[in-house]
């Protein structure tokens, strides 16, 4: 039986690097010894063939990857569990010889495929003496490189919904699911953890820091997380140069106009290199040439990234150029 190379003792969690290694496969035989999880980054080791596949995790010792490079998968196996956001492994991954993950169906599709789903999520607000059942029965599934609008009046649920599935407001029933655990059977700092390596969020106001220039703002989730400067703003630096914002890095939010604000915003929900990207009303106070192209650069991202995204808008025009259209109405989501 073959054996990999057994971790070191758990320590702090290593310092934000660059692009992270892909993890190596392990050999064959029985079922080895898992690595270290990595930190943020690409997706984790899939599980090779025989018990379950091992996930990449989140966090944990090592040095996380920046943007990590995708997990190697194991040995022939059936489909592995897909692993948290994490980056490459801190050390060498266990050997192969471990079945794939139990198959967890909705209709025909796996649920390991899945990076965010909801399950019959409602949600009830106290007014007074009544109760608002503002979401009822929910379900939802985002799936790696796809964007979904979800359509609706204004107080329909949209926001909550958003809030729901990025771990911020608990609903008053059903379940949100990431990586085969359910984010409200967490702990809050279980669930913050999560929040800030697999989720980025951009409103309809940019909220970027007055005093400092766009490569800080994009900078400054990564310096929050224990990286250096340097660290940081290499990691920031291509960013802006993907939202077109190359000649900006040194402006303060003051001296850029409504849709380079929006942009910087973009580039910082991406700091950290999330698998789900959530907006709400992203292009609400633009101009229509810079609504369309926040929008494409959304699309473009998800897409080429692997990112899950849900964009909340009241605008069918720009929705329409969105992978999939929900329309959120009485509490219900329908197809749009």
């Amino acid at each position: 039986m073959s054996r990999a190379r057994v971790a070191g003792a758990p320590g702090r969690a290593g310092m934000l690097g660059g692009s992270g290694v892909p993890g190596v496969p392990g050999g064959s035989g029985g079922a080895g010894v898992p690595g270290v999880p990595g930190g943020s980054g690409g997706a984790g080791v899939s599980g090779g063939s025989g018990g379950p596949g091992v996930s990449g995790g989140s966090g944990g010792t090592g040095m996380p990857g920046g943007a990590g490079g995708e997990g190697v998968p194991g040995g022939r196996g059936k489909e592995g569990v897909r692993g948290g956001h994490g980056g490459p492994a801190g050390e060498t991954p266990g050997g192969a010889g471990s079945p794939g993950a139990a198959r967890g169906r909705r209709g025909d599709r796996v649920e390991g495929s899945f990076l965010l789903e909801a399950r019959g999520l409602s949600k009830t607000f106290r007014s007074g003496q009544e109760d608002i059942l503002v979401l009822d029965k929910v379900d939802l599934t985002v799936v790696p490189g796809a964007s979904t609008a979800v359509l609706g009046a204004s107080g329909s649920g949209k926001s909550t919904l958003l809030y729901i599935l990025g771990g911020l407001e608990r609903p008053s029933e059903g379940s949100v699911m990431s990586g085969g655990t359910d984010v409200y059977a967490q702990g809050d700092s279980q669930r913050a953890r999560w929040r800030a390596r697999s989720v980025g969020f951009v409103f309809q106001f940019h909220h970027l820091l007055p005093d400092f220039d766009a490569l800080e703002n994009v900078s400054m989730p990564l310096l929050l997380a224990g990286a250096s400067r340097e660290e940081a703003e290499a990691r920031a630096r291509p960013l802006l140069d993907r939202v077109g914002l190359t000649g900006r890095l040194t402006h303060r939010p003051g001296l850029m106009s409504g849709g380079e604000q929006q942009r910087v915003a973009l580039a910082r929900a991406l700091a950290m290199g999330p698998r789900i990207l959530l907006a709400d009303e992203p292009t609400g106070n633009l101009d229509g040439k810079n609504a369309s192209m926040v929008n494409e650069l959304i699309v473009e991202l998800a897409r080429a990234g692997g990112m899950a995204a849900v964009v909340v808008t009241h605008n069918a025009k720009l929705a329409a150029k969105l992978d999939r259209r929900l329309v959120l109405e009485g509490g219900s989501l329908r197809e749009g």
